[in-house]
Formats: structure tokens, sequence, C-alpha cells
């Protein structure tokens, strides 16, 4: 037997590779002759450069960026490619919510503009493409805070957070920006379908998750519609994802940039469908597997995959919220919980990996009958 192991990150626990190599221990423990084929997944948020690099190699750079209050911190991006070198940015390392205590949360203020200079690192190093991966940032200031990393002005105001745009009193000059990243194809990778404004929007979505009540949401939407009336001719703001990490897909599209899902990027950037066509059962996996799983996010585009070649798809997540008619639907044909298996929330926090290990076991002694 032959199984690929494609699971994302547990958020929180284990990363994509952590979880890949659990399952693989796991099941391996029963079926010590079945061949793994490893291949940890991203959508494009926190993770997507580690992936990237555990399947395609390359080269990672570290380097010290501005992080979302303002302090240094840590963030690497990754060149793969010879000649035309091609360069995958996570801007939740830049920008992530992670790296803000709960208690210092405040989207009013988080800005993006280390993930500005992520993309000036990289296109310096030589990048023609740039593929930014969005998710889990801590920002909502439409890009700006980006942009003014990249020359944009004026920087004081864009670099400040989501609030300091409601001080715009004039269109922000993005010249230098655009010069900086001419000749360059930048990628937005997300499957947050999300527009800029309004009840569908970045602020209304996503600023709650970020720190945001409901009068800051008010504010932040209102920044945002004065940012992209000063900005955006071309209503660039109503593209599905330009509301991705509190805007910064806006962001990139006002550089030309266009938005991509993350998951069929990666998909297609590992080959994930020859590793398919050799494989007799997929799994996959994530934290937790509920009613946003099924919209786009990556188990549903591992299923389509695993459908489109006939191969069983099974499901290990931390926690199941799904509905077996409604997993059946999505081309998934099985679901384990590791909180089920493991006998509460807690034992299953307390050793991911461990519990993990087991319940790719006792699946594997299930699919041996």
């Amino acid at each position: 037997m032959r199984i690929l192991i494609a699971p994302d990150k547990f958020a929180g626990t284990l990363t994509a590779v952590e979880a890949a190599e659990a399952i693989a221990e796991g099941w391996r423990s029963v079926s010590p002759d079945t061949e793994c084929d490893l291949v940890p997944l991203s959508d494009g948020g926190p993770g997507f450069v580690e992936v990237l690099h555990a399947n395609l190699g390359g080269r990672r750079v570290s380097c010290s960026v501005t992080g979302p209050l303002g302090e240094p911190v840590t963030a690497d991006y990754l060149l793969v490619g010879e000649g035309t070198l091609t360069a995958y940015i996570e801007s939740a390392q830049a920008c992530g919510l992670h790296l803000v205590p709960s208690e210092q949360r405040d989207p009013e203020r988080a800005t993006s503009y280390g993930v500005g200079e992520l993309i000036d690192r990289a296109v310096a190093a030589g990048a023609r493409t740039v593929v930014v991966g969005l998710g889990g940032s801590a920002t909502n200031d439409g890009g700006a805070g980006m942009l003014a990393a990249l020359g944009a002005q004026p920087s004081a105001q864009l670099c400040s957070g989501g609030a300091a745009l409601a001080r715009l009193s004039g269109a922000p000059d993005l010249s230098a920006a655009r010069a900086r990243t001419d000749g360059v194809t930048l990628v937005a990778a997300t499957d947050v379908d999300s527009t800029l404004l309004g009840i569908h929007g970045a602020s209304a979505v996503f600023g709650p998750q970020k720190g945001a009540d409901a009068d800051q949401v008010q504010r932040l939407d209102a920044a945002l519609t004065t940012f992209a009336l000063a900005t955006d001719p071309a209503a660039l703001r109503e593209a599905p994802g330009s509301g991705a990490a509190g805007g910064l897909g806006y962001g990139l599209l006002l550089l030309g940039g266009t938005i991509e899902s993350g998951v069929a990027r990666v998909l297609g950037t590992v080959g994930f469908s020859g590793y398919a066509t050799s494989a007799d059962a997929v799994i996959t996996g994530e934290g937790s597997f509920d009613f946003q799983s099924l919209r786009g996010k990556l188990p549903h585009g591992v299923a389509k995959v695993a459908t489109e070649y006939g191969r069983a798809c099974l499901v290990l997540a931390g926690n199941v919220a799904v509905g077996r008619r409604e997993a059946v639907a999505a081309g998934i044909t099985e679901t384990y919980s590791l909180v089920d298996s493991a006998g509460s929330v807690e034992a299953a926090l307390a050793q991911p990996a461990a519990e993990l290990r087991a319940l790719a076991a006792q699946v594997a002694r299930r699919w041996r009958r």
C-alpha cells in the first residue's frame, strides 16, 4: 500500500511538517511495509515558507524586519530556482497575530510595513516573481504599511496602522513603490474571498479576531474607505481576496499584483497531482475541520484532487465539526478526531504529536482489515 500524507498545520500545536511526520510514524508502526509520501501543505497562511522549503528545497533567507507594532522581528523568505528566481514570502512572519501578545492587540495601530521590507529584500536578491502568502495577520491597514516600506508617500501616515489612514488628505504617491516592483510578478496567495470594505470586508469579518471592538470595526472600515477612495479608481477594492490579511491583498493589487488561490498555488507548485496518481489513499488534516474547511480551505482542495483520481481521502483533525454527509459531498471518505481519540481537548493538546501518532495507528489498523 502507498499513502500520500498531506496535512496543513495544526494551529498552535504542530507545524504541517511535524503533523505529516507524526501521521507517517503512527501508520508505519502498524503497517511497516506501507510506502508513505510526505507532502506537508499550506494555504498561504502561517507555515507557508516552511512547507514550500520542505517540498522544493531552495534557499531560506533570514532577516530582521519591522513587526506589527514597530518592534524588530526575524522573518524568512524562500528563494527557489536558478537564473530566474521566485521568492515566497509569508506575511504572518512579519505582521502575524501570533507576534502580538493578546493584551496588546490593536488593529488600529498594527502595520504591514515588514511585509514590504521582505518584498524589497527579495527583489534586491534577484526575485522576478514574488508570491506572498496571506493569512494570520494582526493588521488592518489595507497594505498601506507594505507600500510605505517600498517607498510610497506620505510614509508617516501609511506606516502607522489602519486608523491613521482616516487622516489622509489626498491621494498617496505610489510611484516609488511601483517603480521598485516594476518588472516583478506579484502574486497574493490566499483562500479568503473577502473584499476590502463593508459587511463582508476586512474590518468586519476579521477585525474582531484581531482585537477590534464594534466601534473600532466601524472606524477601521471608514479609514479603509478613505484609503480606497484615494488610491483606487479601478474599484480594486471590490475584488475577491482584496480584504485578505487586513487588506494586504488590496495593497498588492495596487502594485499590479494578482490574487490566486493559496491552496491551488501550493498544490500546483509541489506537483501534488503527481503524488496522488500513485497513491492508494490520501490523508490530510488540520487543527479544526469545520464548515470553513469546506469553503476552499486546504482539506477541500486535497479532497478535490483525490476525487479526481479516484482515491480515498481521509481527514485526521484536532477537532471535527463537519457531519458525515457534508464531508462525503466534498469528496472526503472518512474523518477522525484527535480530541475524540485522546478523550479530551486537554489530553489532545498536552501531547499533540503522540496523540496524532496514536490516531494514525488506529486508522491504519482499520484500513488494513
